[in-house]
């Protein structure tokens, strides 16, 4: 096995499983749950609340400028919805982190208590609406998950573990061609910033299957599921996650 090969297996097996030494503990594979989660989310809300994201917002401002020139099945009050309210979830995460104390493993703890609560207000909102989610019912559906997804994106930068954003791919996709050693790099994290591709693209995958079938709540109710997995993770060994 050659020499770029053993490290790409190494930064895999350290990303996902950790050892007690590792220099983050058990966040990576935790902000690897919240990628998937990021896929299982932007699935239902794109394939059910209408053109809109609720995590990725660069696709949000394009879709803003859809609608403002009058493409059809774009609009310009739902796009606006989900970026105003990721915002404010973004100040939340960041009061949370301002606010705790510097264990990482604390503000963790309180962005996705905080986050599985607006999931599970979403999930039953859903669930009130049927297959037919309109008019204030989906707005309010767009606010509650962007709200979420803001207060995770603002928790995950303040972590700042390299390639684990959880909401945004652009830099890490630029990254692995970047730093190949093709383009004179030394191919570092390259594992990691695979498994944060895959681990989005499996989330969105499981969502969009789910939808297709019919099973339009329960793409939300696998990311409630997963979310309190993570959650559960962050008291398991909460010594290991400092800053």
């Amino acid at each position: 096995m050659d020499t770029y090969a053993r490290a790409l297996l190494t930064d895999l097996r350290d990303t996902l499983f950790p050892g007690r030494g590792g220099k983050y503990g058990l966040l990576p594979p935790l902000l690897v749950g919240l990628t998937v989660i990021t896929g299982l989310v932007d699935a239902f809300s794109y394939l059910t609340l209408g053109h809109v994201f609720v995590a990725n917002m660069t696709g949000n401002v394009v879709f803003l400028a859809f609608g403002l020139v009058g493409v059809g099945g774009f609009s310009v009050v739902t796009s606006l919805v989900a970026i105003g309210a990721f915002i404010l979830g973004a100040l939340g995460g960041g009061l949370f982190r301002s606010r705790l104390s510097s264990r990482l493993h604390r503000q963790l703890a309180v962005a996705t208590g905080t986050q599985l609560l607006l999931l599970v207000a979403a999930v039953i909102f859903s669930a009130i609406a049927g297959g037919a989610i309109q008019g204030g019912l989906r707005y309010g559906l767009v606010a509650v998950l962007a709200v979420a997804m803001g207060v995770q994106n603002a928790t995950a930068r303040g972590l700042a573990i390299p390639d684990l954003t959880t909401t945004v791919l652009t830099m890490t996709i630029t990254g692995i061609a970047a730093d190949t050693h093709a383009a004179g790099g030394s191919g570092s994290r390259a594992g990691r910033r695979l498994i944060a591709i895959g681990a989005m693209l499996g989330g969105a995958l499981v969502g969009a299957v789910l939808i297709i079938r019919g099973q339009v709540t329960a793409s939300l109710l696998v990311a409630v599921i997963l979310l309190a997995v993570v959650a559960g993770g962050t008291r398991l060994a909460p010594d290991a996650i400092t800053s």
